[in-house]
């Protein structure tokens, strides 16, 4: 009885560690990550004004934040974007982070 309460919790403890706070990324590192690369281009030209949103998540169990493009060009009162550009960071699978960046007038 003792072996298979100690199996049980077991199991329970690997379920629970084996979800992982993942992001969305041309590349990932398993230890850590650290990457930007562009999203999108549009024909408008100039970008006085840099607009980011963010969202991150905690062990891949909760997820926070409003990484769209709308909000981060609100942030920064753009009405024409010129381009955007992302950013993911994850440490260990443990946190990680997403950032937007649109660029315009």
């Amino acid at each position: 009885m003792r072996k298979i309460k100690f199996l049980a919790i077991g199991l329970v403890v690997a379920a629970l560690m084996s979800s992982c706070a993942m992001v969305k990324s041309p590349l990932s590192g398993f230890l850590y990550t650290s990457v930007k690369a562009p999203v999108a281009v549009t024909s408008n030209s100039g970008s006085t004004k840099v607009g980011t949103a963010q969202a991150s998540s905690i062990l891949g169990w909760v997820a926070t934040g409003d990484v769209s493009i709308d909000t981060a060009a609100k942030s920064a009162g753009i009405t024409k974007i010129s381009h955007i550009d992302e950013e993911g960071t994850s440490i260990l699978g443990i946190y990680a982070t997403y950032k937007i960046y649109v660029y315009g007038e």
